[in-house]
């Protein structure tokens, strides 16, 4: 099972660090992912294997918007069947 993390916000120290240690105590395996900034906006897109998490979805969901609020960052979860929807012409 499969699902997509966007994290988009200015830039700063710590933000690649701080979601991928959160990814890792939740058993949470990054696929891909692809990061830029542009003008001091940071764009990030992680694809996840999230077949044996520790926590729920729903949680990890929360708790990765809780550290997007710390961090001054929009951190989104979904799972990678709505994201292929919801982006489907």
């Amino acid at each position: 099972m499969k699902s997509i993390i966007t994290v988009l916000g200015t830039d700063k120290v710590g933000i690649i660090a701080k979601v991928c240690n959160y990814l890792a105590e939740t058993n949470v395996n990054i696929l891909d992912i692809s990061q830029t900034i542009v003008s001091g906006y940071f764009n990030m897109m992680m694809i996840v294997d999230i077949s044996n998490p520790t926590k729920a979805f729903e949680v990890m969901s929360a708790d990765l918007e809780a550290i997007g609020n710390d961090l001054g960052v929009i951190i989104k979860m979904q799972h990678e069947d709505i994201f292929n929807c919801m982006h489907r012409i």
